[in-house]
């Protein structure tokens, strides 16, 4: 009734106020934005244009002078839910108190597949994703212009951590055996290590024994997410155990009750945790 009421008034022109809520009352109530962070766009000569790059600070930062872990999320643009989820963790952890504060970064991606995979030799991969395998300029994007920036422009304490999710996991993996002296951290949730028939995890020991013996910490979780995406895990953990590295700390942890629509948040929010316990209190 009130659709079909609502469609005749439409029809007269006239405006039809919320149920419960007079006409003019509706002038007269205040609106004030919500805002959560600050989007920027940085000039970038690798990309030859503008790419968006969201900052998210805590709470007590504008007040004070103290300097922060950065953690650098992949998939961060402002219309993908990732940055709104990370941050709100990060918020909540402040809160709470169960994590110290950190500055999150997102970095927005346009082509996923031409930035976070690596380069593919397997024709079918090819055929369909025709732009993929620029992951090598990606990551020439974070290191020369993303990290300056942000180091540049705010109080960091030059902690830093990579997290990403499905092919942004395989973006932080690769980053890891390839460049680990990027980050101090690495967090990858559901690797597609599957990407170009698990190659990558088949060369992770080689890329190891070039590791230096420079504190790092590398963070896996997986779901039950099938024989594709377990197996080239279970090759890479292998590497992992066989090429022991004394600066290195690393875990898999499995997630059987979890899919890989629904692994990010508690996967991330035990990653926060890890990466960023408060402080314990003085006795």
């Amino acid at each position: 009734m009130r659709a079909r009421f609502a469609a005749v008034v439409a029809g007269l022109g006239l405006a039809l106020a919320p149920l419960g809520l007079p006409a003019m009352a509706q002038s007269t109530v205040a609106e004030t934005p919500i805002v959560i962070g600050t989007s920027y766009a940085l000039p970038s000569s690798i990309y030859e244009g503008e790419r968006e790059i969201n900052v998210w600070l805590p709470p007590g930062y504008a007040g004070g002078a103290a300097a922060y872990p950065v953690l650098y999320l992949l998939d961060g643009g402002a219309t993908f839910q990732d940055f709104h989820h990370l941050s709100g963790l990060a918020q909540l952890g402040t809160v709470n108190g169960t994590t110290r504060d950190v500055i999150v970064v997102g970095i927005a991606s346009v082509d996923r597949r031409n930035e976070l995979a690596l380069p593919t030799e397997d024709p079918e991969l090819i055929a369909r994703y025709p732009t993929q395998g620029q992951s090598d300029r990606f990551r020439r994007f974070i290191a020369q212009e993303v990290q300056p920036f942000i180091a540049g422009r705010f109080r960091t304490n030059g902690e830093t951590a990579l997290m990403g999710e499905s092919l942004g996991g395989l973006f932080v993996v690769e980053t890891f055996l390839k460049e680990p002296q990027l980050f101090d951290a690495y967090v990858a949730v559901s690797p597609s290590l599957w990407w170009d028939g698990g190659r990558l995890a088949r060369q992770a020991g080689a890329h190891l024994r070039d590791h230096s013996n420079d504190p790092r910490t590398l963070i896996l979780t997986l779901g039950d997410e099938g024989t594709e995406m377990q197996a080239p895990m279970d090759v890479l953990v292998a590497n992992l155990r066989d090429h022991a590295l004394p600066g290195l700390t690393w875990d898999f942890t499995p997630r059987p009750t979890e899919s890989h629509a629904t692994i990010y948040h508690g996967a991330a929010l035990d990653a926060f945790r890890r990466l960023y316990p408060a402080p314990a209190p003085a006795p």
